[in-house]
C-alpha cells in the first residue's frame, strides 16, 4: 500500500468510529461508546502524521501522538487527551474494566462524548486542510 492508501484506509476507519461512538452513546452503551472514541482519535491522528510527512508511532497515547502534529494545542486540551488515553482499556484487568464502567456513568459520558467529537473534529478539520494543499 502507498502511503495515501494507508492514510486514506485510517480516515474511512476512524470516520467509522466515530460514527459508531455516536451510535453507542445514543442507546446508552456509555463504556463502548469512549472506548471507541479514543479508537476514532487516534486513528485520526495517526493519518494526520503520516499526511504530514511523519512516520507513525505504535501507541496509544493520543497527546504523545498530537505532539507529533503540526497543531498546538492548549492545557486544556493535552488534559482532555490523557483523560481520554484513558478510554483504551481493551486489554486491562476486568476490575480496571468494571471501574471504567461504573465512571462512564449518563453525565460523565455526555459530557466526554462532546469533548471527544470537537477534538476529533480538529484533528480531521487539519488534515482535510493538509490534504487540500
Amino acid at each position: 500500500m502507498t502511503k495515501e492508501q494507508i492514510v486514506e484506509s485510517m480516515i474511512i476507519k476512524a470516520e467509522s468510529d466515530a460514527q459508531t461512538a455516536v451510535e453507542l452513546f445514543k442507546i446508552g452503551r456509555n463504556d463502548w461508546c469512549l472506548f471507541i472514541w479514543h479508537l476514532a482519535i487516534e486513528k485520526i491522528l495517526k493519518a494526520l502524521i503520516l499526511t504530514e510527512g511523519e512516520q507513525i508511532e505504535y501507541t496509544h497515547k493520543l497527546l504523545g501522538l498530537a505532539r507529533r502534529t503540526s497543531i498546538k494545542l492548549s492545557l486544556q486540551q493535552e488534559e482532555y487527551l490523557r483523560e481520554i488515553t484513558t478510554y483504551n482499556i481493551e486489554a486491562r484487568y476486568d476490575d480496571y474494566k468494571l471501574s471504567f464502567y461504573y465512571k462512564a456513568n449518563k453525565s460523565y459520558t455526555k459530557k466526554w462524548n462532546l469533548i471527544c467529537s470537537d477534538m476529533y473534529k480538529l484533528f480531521k478539520n487539519r488534515l482535510n486542510e493538509k490534504k487540500t494543499k
